[in-house]
């Protein structure tokens, strides 16, 4: 019935479902807007088709545009991937109505399941424990003051439409409810073309476990275990596995019945997940239900050996499942990583710009499911997510480490990226303890950095990474050297020992070094710590830099500014000074940073438009009040005062696009 799929959708997962239609041997057809024609997904799809200008609403999410492009390219199915159309029960239906295949549930399920009114009222029904709060929609603040009295505080304001934590906020104090709440409607309104919000109680520190079903067109439906998703930012998650720690046999059995039980009561059908939180008792209560492919379906993949792309097509088709619960084993572990276009340090905004420099890693045991490479262009008008990098291991420990030293290695530049955020996340002992909870990254870290200090291993090594680029590249550039001056050194054999002292931040670290270029073998003393490292030649001292220390293989990323060299391991970002004994002596005399004075404005914190201006020019206003609200990769934001002031002019208007570092209003 199918032999060709148009995919509504773009990025990496537009890569993932082309890659399953080669493997089954369908044709796809791939959508695109005018700023992606240049995208990996386009060139991978065996057909493309402009279908508008970069705004998703005018391209992506033109349900017209799309069933247009599907019939003209011969398409007998359309597979809307996860985000933009893909819980649309009016896109499913207009499908249908086309006499094409919806690659996903019927209509009345997305109706049904993605209205989180209407399938908490379901989940009651039925007897699944819900959290308890307000079953209806809230009309007015009135009405939301009246709930979060009647609830107790803290309460979560959550959309009815929608996911991925769109349009999501915890109000602790009543005096903050009025502004969460023109927030929530604001962004959930641009997200998913739907304002209504419910309260609901908040359950503090809770594990965030969602169950994996799939269902077929004659009964038939099984779980596939749990994903945890409690490594999350924002109410977005970062980083998921399965199987979860907490999570024990019989408790699995309970969760993934209840959720083929609800699945079965909105005689649902393909792929959903049944999202639950867990509390410190392991009491599980319903959330919501996703009605389409899950953005972290790989590790599922990667521990049951299933396609679940090729499961959704050929249900689609009218296949029966062919899969029995007692066959789903799961083997082993997996761990996945988002990758984001977002800077931590700054409260996680999104960024954009060009993808300059682009190496993934490799290897057994690591998945990359990406949806960039070197010259892509990042911009604000998608989601930030770029690219997913997954890791299987026989336990968690080992696709822990595997993930670990697979992120070591993984090399993006032109773009701010959270890739060494989610590595130190990975690399913290709470999470290696697996002492997880939804506020991991609140509880652990401070402004993109770990609470806790780097030990003194992960420093040493950072440190002789650094000098031995640094090293050789001295001894390169004095070899150059002595043909001109053939009379000078010779006499003076090199020095069996060399010493540096290295600076990084408030570190110094005396390093020893023995040894040569040529066997590239080193005994190594970093502050009377001995190490033995094994070298590349010199023609891989790039921008990864693969060194064996005391026999184990780490993998480090570096870049070089004049003397200093940046390095990235394990999480830990540090620059690094390189002295010798001499150049150390005469660097302690060095003046130290002259601190600049604060400018008098408010400059852009990322590239988005202005939605809206909240002050007028000549108020006095204080430091931390909103000034102005941007939309930037679907998510809406408010931008605060710097400091207590009067606003001179303002620069910015509603509807301007506006980019980093742009000065957006001025102060008196």
């Amino acid at each position: 019935m199918i032999d060709k799929i148009l995919i509504a959708n773009r990025g990496e997962i537009a890569v993932r479902i082309i890659k399953t239609c080669k493997k089954m041997g369908l044709k796809s057809v791939a959508v695109y807007s005018e700023v992606d024609f240049r995208s990996p997904y386009v060139l991978a799809a065996d057909e493309s088709c402009l279908i508008g200008p970069a705004p998703a609403r005018e391209s992506y999410l033109n349900i017209e545009k799309t069933i247009r492009a599907a019939i003209s390219h011969g398409c007998q199915a359309i597979h809307p991937g996860y985000g933009f159309l893909s819980e649309n029960a009016e896109f499913a239906r207009v499908i249908q109505e086309s006499g094409l295949i919806f690659i996903g549930p019927t209509p009345e399920a997305i109706s049904l399941l993605g209205d989180k009114t209407a399938s908490k009222a379901l989940a009651t029904k039925i007897g699944v424990p819900v959290v308890p709060g307000r079953q209806e929609p809230i009309a007015d603040i009135d009405e939301a003051i009246a709930a979060a009295h009647e609830i107790g505080l803290p309460v979560l304001l959550k959309p009815a439409s929608g996911g991925g934590g769109r349009g999501m906020r915890i109000v602790n104090d009543m005096t903050e409810l009025p502004a969460a709440l023109e927030a929530c409607r604001v962004e959930t309104l641009k997200s998913f073309g739907d304002d209504r919000i419910f309260v609901e109680r908040f359950i503090s520190r809770p594990r965030h476990i969602e169950i994996q079903v799939i269902a077929d067109n004659y009964g038939n439906i099984i779980h596939l275990g749990e994903r945890e998703c409690s490594i999350q930012r924002r109410y977005q998650k970062v980083i998921e596995e399965t199987p979860s720690r907490v999570v024990h046999e019989s408790l699995r059995g309970k969760m993934g019945e209840t959720a083929c039980n609800l699945a079965k009561a909105a005689a649902y059908t393909g792929v959903g997940t049944v999202e639950f939180i867990l509390d410190a008792e392991k009491n599980f209560y319903f959330l919501e239900m996703n009605t389409r492919l899950q953005v972290e379906h790989p590790v599922t993949e990667m521990v049951t050996g299933l396609d679940l792309v090729e499961l959704q097509i050929r249900v689609a088709a009218g296949e029966p499942l062919g899969v029995k619960q007692e066959e789903a084993l799961l083997k082993g572990w997996a761990i996945e990583a988002r990758i984001c276009a977002e800077d931590p340090t700054r409260g996680f905004l999104p960024t954009t710009g060009m993808v300059t420099r682009y190496a993934i890693p490799s290897g057994k045991n690591i998945r990359v499911d990406s949806g960039i490479d070197a010259g892509s262009v990042i911009s604000i008008h998608y989601d930030n997510l770029l690219t997913k990098l997954a890791a299987w291991g026989a336990n968690r420990e080992e696709a822990r480490k595997t993930l670990v030293r697979a992120l070591n290695g993984y090399h993006i530049e032109g773009v701010t990226t959270n890739v060494d955020f989610v590595n130190a996340i990975l690399s913290h002992p709470a999470f290696a303890a697996g002492d997880l909870s939804t506020s991991f990254i609140e509880e652990h870290f401070e402004d993109g950095q770990s609470r806790i200090a780097p030990s003194d291993q992960d420093l040493h090594y950072m440190t002789m990474a650094a000098v031995l680029v640094s090293h050789t590249r001295r001894t390169l550039v004095r070899d150059s050297l002595r043909p001109m001056s053939p009379h000078v050194g010779t006499a003076e054999p090199p020095p069996p020992i060399h010493r540096y002292v290295v600076r990084s931040s408030l570190d110094v670290f005396d390093v020893q070094l023995e040894g040569s270029e040529q066997s590239r073998r080193w005994n190594i003393i970093v502050n009377d710590k001995p190490y033995k490292v094994v070298a590349p030649e010199f023609e891989y001292y790039r921008r990864r830099l693969k060194l064996y220390i005391d026999g184990l293989a780490n993998m480090f990323r570096l870049r070089y500014s004049d003397n200093h060299i940046q390095a990235y391991f394990c999480g830990i970002v540090r620059m690094f000074e390189i002295y010798t004994p001499l150049e150390w002596s005469l660097a302690q005399y060095m003046l130290a940073d002259i601190k600049t004075v604060e400018d008098n404005e408010l400059k852009c914190p990322m590239p988005g438009l202005i939605t809206a201006v909240t002050v007028e020019q000549g108020a006095q206003v204080r430091k931390g009040q909103e000034l102005l609200r941007m939309e930037s990769m679907k998510m809406e934001s408010a931008v605060a005062s710097p400091r207590d002031g009067q606003i001179d002019r303002i620069f910015a208007q509603p509807g301007q696009t506006v980019d980093t570092d742009e000065i957006l209003i001025t102060f008196k």
